[in-house]
């Protein structure tokens, strides 16, 4: 169940983001007074904290022209010959009147209807040209206070270059407003704004916004708009607001990239110092979020919605960063963030947990505001008192009693990881983070030290953060004053919920009788090492840069260590064998065998305790147990190499069996049969996983009995059967290492596994779709729109010249049908996606969805058809062969500087037995696909004899 998921989309609220932390950092006493730098000569020196005034990162050249208009440049070499450019502008929707409600956002979109120096079909020209996919929902949005036009383009093509500078001048002052376009443009929001508001999460968000901020402007003003006034908006009304402002006194030009900052800055004065502002200037109005005294509570409920959920958000002033003081501030918040999480995170992991998501911080908001926010997923409405008084009881304890210093400690040292690898990673950091940072910078005035300064500071200054301070925070951050507490549930749980003076009780009481917090000791996870194994073999393939390396236990290991990204090791190890070594019978325990496992410990360490022995070290390790593979996943920062190959040692030779985590999950899945019993979209989602599975109870949710039949004795023997034989499991390892420093690691906790050289492999149980013409119509719900899927299978040949040709169509799908939005055909958010596999036996899966108008269901499925066969019979447009290429060859090049797509091609590579040396003749293989080519593939697999119909229909009212 992905709570967070739905829970991201549902709210305007505090939005938690973890950074993986992969460093090689000495762990230093956190505790001691500050020490003298030690950095190298010529880095910038963190000030000490009575300074008053913060550096400029000297590496971003900032200025401004005499029009009022500023720019922030950087020469950054990753991606090599790219460069992000981006127009800000401070204009969004909450500038609109009521009668005004989505125009920022038409504004917006117009700029892609054209410009005085750029029709059209010029724009959508040059767009190809870049190289990626573009649109207005793609190089562009806008928000309450800014709107962004977004441009990631070449620096080796220098007209290419230039003239994206153009076009963000033309769209910082010469977007055309034609009443036609205009028309057109609005009639498609008016739509998009129908149909998002028309989900669960965006119905709960209508009913609770204007509590939650406290009837402002911004909780009124959501940039998607309303249907009803968007409908009356005028081609005057459009460019009466972008007249008043879009100018260059509201403007900033980001550029960032691989380019001569001077060359640069000539190219932003020539195109934007023209540029003028209207007179007289209208005065920027600033709007705000009046803070409530006490608590608000809001319910709201809707029939989609399938959890039940209690949030707190305490409000605060926001705190913008301009001084040391203020940074300081920062790093204390974020050893808040982590210790009051990890603390909520605990209360899923406990016997019996009382509450099945939770997730806490306090961060940026809306509004010139901070917040803290809390927030869990209770079992039900039979089982919100107890959530409630759990996540109360946590935030109380943390408020009367404060933290710990050992929960202090790990909290500072992770921070150090974190810092330190942002630090290593400086040369290799994305021009498009920077150019966010700026953005930010230009909206709120934050300060630009850069990381050099942010590293010493964090060096020279966490040391002398106490655990006094940090409690004294804690305290003021959890409050009882301009608190909002939300509780949302599905429709017909409604009655079931308390009332406001009973939930007001069970917060007032979950302070009661309660404890200082004590916190687990740590131990490493082992203390005596098995006996090595050796290395049989090693052979160097110098045109991939890899080494594969053979155990003498039968273990294999593909070893590509590469610069992309400082301090980071990627792990993958598979064996094939899977779940399709299970009986039907015994299926649902198999099924859940590495979901226990890896959530119950290892050896005598429970989860609670494994967590916190990770805590600080940066790295993760879980183990998998899939269709027709078993085996683990994770990364590790460099200096945290060693824990992590033990925890992989012990997942595979000690796995731990728990009780109460088994009855927790099965717990979870009886609740979540309940709950999604309601909700269209998994019911839907269910109706296809079954379909694609030929019906096979494998591919449908476990019923309550199979769950009640389901072991635990049997899970856990099963996990044991999958992972006896080591001579079966190859691993890949990519990243940041010495073949030389790893290979002692790799004999110790791989080459001592046990093997039996069974040479076990999966079964093909011939699970897939069932060939011929399929319809299935799901009826649930209330949206005015309809989900339809249309999906193209069957038997699939896998090779690299056929890969080739699907990856083609699947791109020329996409760009035929993402254009037939421009046509009003009452089709929303087409997409294409394409997959094939070789195990257990060659398939491929072509799956067109979208939705429609739920009264024009029908005619939407005929007119996407009608598409289909158009690029059956025709063949593609020449155009759309040239620019897939062109995306393929750019995501290709950035691909081979990245980890992950290392890791997976040469993981796959051995899985398919192919030749590894194929993944560098990628780039060659494109011009294989012709105008030609990509006809007959169409016919090839587009065929309508295997064509499964899945569509989502509302309920009749």
């Amino acid at each position: 169940m992905n709570f967070k998921k739905t829970i991201l989309l549902w709210a305007v609220a505090v939005m938690i983001t973890t950074a993986g932390a992969f460093a090689q950092v000495k762990k230093k006493s956190t505790t001691t007074p500050a020490h003298k730098s030690t950095t190298a000569a010529g880095k910038p020196q963190a000030r000490p904290a009575s300074s008053s005034v913060l550096p400029v990162d000297p590496n971003v050249l900032i200025g401004k022209l005499p029009n009022g208009l500023t720019y922030y440049i950087r020469a950054n070499g990753q991606p090599k010959s790219r460069a992000q450019l981006l127009l800000v502008t401070r204009a969004g929707s909450v500038l609109e009147t009521d009668a005004q409600r989505g125009l920022a956002t038409l504004v917006q979109h117009m700029g892609f209807q054209g410009t005085r120096d750029f029709s059209k079909d010029q724009l959508t020209g040059y767009l190809t040209k870049l190289g990626s996919k573009f649109g207005p929902d793609v190089n562009a949005f806008t928000s309450y206070d800014e709107t962004v036009f977004q441009l990631s383009v070449p620096t080796d093509t220098p007209k290419v270059f230039s003239n994206g500078f153009g076009l963000l001048a033309n769209w910082a002052a010469r977007i055309n407003f034609e009443p036609a376009a205009v028309d057109a443009e609005r009639s498609l929001l008016a739509a998009q704004a129908a149909q998002g508001g028309k989900t669960p999460e965006d119905r709960l968000q209508q009913q609770t916004l204007p509590t939650l901020l406290n009837n402002s402007r911004y909780g009124l003003r959501l940039p998607i708009g309303l249907e009803s006034t968007i409908k009356n908006l005028t081609a005057a009304e459009a460019k009466n607001f972008y007249t008043d402002w879009y100018r260059p006194d509201l403007q900033a030009v980001i550029a960032v990239g691989d380019f001569d900052p001077k060359q640069v800055e000539e190219l932003i004065k020539f195109n934007f110092s023209s540029l003028r502002n209207p007179v007289p200037e209208k005065p920027l109005p600033q709007y705000s979020v009046a803070p409530a005294p006490g608590t608000v509570v809001k319910y709201a409920t809707d029939k989609g919605f399938p959890y039940t959920l209690f949030q707190v958000i305490v409000k605060h002033q926001q705190t913008v960063v301009k001084t040391p003081a203020d940074v300081m501030q920062n790093i204390r918040i974020n050893l808040f963030n982590q210790i009051i999480n990890a603390r909520v995170a605990d209360l899923t992991r406990i016997p019996q947990p009382p509450i099945l998501f939770g997730q806490a911080a306090y961060s940026e908001f809306v509004g010139k505001l901070d917040a803290f926010s809390t927030l869990v997923v209770a079992n039900g409405p039979q089982g919100l008192e107890t959530a409630v008084k759990a996540l109360i009881g946590e935030t109380e304890r943390v408020r009367k009693f404060g933290f710990t210093l050992t929960e202090l400690e790990r909290a500072k040292q992770n921070a150090l990881v974190q810092i330190t690898n942002n630090y290593s990673a400086k040369d290799n950091s994305p021009s498009p983070g920077y150019a966010s940072e700026y953005e930010h910078s230009f909206l709120t005035k934050q300060a630009l030290t850069g990381i050099d300064y942010e590293y010493n500071y964090y060096i020279d200054n966490i040391g002398k953060i106490s655990l006094e301070e940090m409690n004294a925070l804690a305290a003021r951050l959890i409050t009882d004053q301009n608190r909002v507490i939300l509780v949302e549930a599905p429709e017909n749980e409604k009655d079931k919920l308390p009332n406001e003076q009973t939930l007001l009780k069970w917060i007032a009481d979950a302070g009661n009788g309660l404890k200082p917090y004590v916190d687990d000791r740590e131990t490493p996870f082992m203390t005596e090492l098995p006996v090595p194994g050796k290395v049989a073999s090693l052979k160097v393939d110098s045109t991939l840069s890899v080494v594969n390396i053979t155990l003498t236990n039968g273990v294999k290991v593909i070893l590509k260590p590469t610069p992309f990204t400082p301090n980071q090791i990627l792990v993958a190890g598979y064996a094939f064998g899977g779940t399709s070594l299970a009986s039907d019978q015994d299926f649902t325990s198999a099924n859940l065998a590495a979901q226990v496992i890896s959530n119950s410990g290892v050896a005598s360490f429970n989860q609670t305790q494994v967590n916190k022995m990770i805590g600080d070290k940066g790295f993760s390790i879980t183990p998998y147990i899939g269709d027709i593979t078993q085996g683990i996943t994770g990364y590790t920062a460099s200096a945290s190499f060693d824990s992590a190959m033990q925890l992989l040692y012990l997942y595979l030779t000690s796995p731990r069996k728990d009780a109460e985590v088994w009855k927790t999950f099965i717990d979870k899945a009886k609740s979540a049969l309940v709950k999604n019993a309601d909700d269209p979209g998994t019911v839907y989602q269910d109706t296809i996983l079954s379909v694609l599975g030929g019906y096979n109870l494998r591919s449908k949710p476990a019923t309550e009995a199979q769950l009640n039949a389901a072991s635990l004795d049997k899970a856990f023997d099963f996990y044991k059967a999958r992972f006896a034989d080591a001579s079966n499991l190859t691993f890949t390892f990519t990243g940041d290492f010495k073949v030389s420093d790893i290979v002692p690691y790799l004999a110790t906790y791989l080459g001592s596994l046990p093997s039996t050289h069974s040479n076990e492999t999966f079964k093909n149980l011939g699970i897939h779709p069932p060939a011929g013409q399929i319809t299935k119509t799901v009826t649930k719900g209330v949206s005015d729109k309809s989900t339809v899927q249309l999906i193209f299978n069957g038997s699939y040949d896998y090779n690299d010249a056929n890969n080739v040709q699907v990856d083609g169509l699947e791109e020329i799908l996409n760009i035929r049908l993402v254009d037939s939005l421009k046509e009003s055909n009452g089709i929303y958010s087409p997409s294409v996606r394409a997959s094939y596999v070789k195990n257990p036996e060659g398939r491929y899966k072509i799956t067109i969805a979208f939705l429609a108008d739920a009264s024009n269901t029908d005619k939407a499925i005929s007119f996407m058809l009608n598409e289909i066969n158009k690029i059956k019979q025709n063949g593609p447009n020449s155009n759309d062969v040239k620019l897939f290429i062109a995306r393929e060859a750019h995501n290709i090049q950035a691909q081979y500087k990245q980890n992950t797509y290392w890791q997976a091609a040469l993981t796959a590579a051995a899985q398919n037995q192919q030749s590894p040396a194929k993944i560098l003749a990628r780039m060659q293989s494109l011009e294989q696909v012709t105008d030609q080519s990509a006809k007959d593939t169409a016919n090839k697999y587009l065929n309508n004899n295997n064509l499964i119909k899945v569509i989502l229909l509302p309920e009749k009212k």
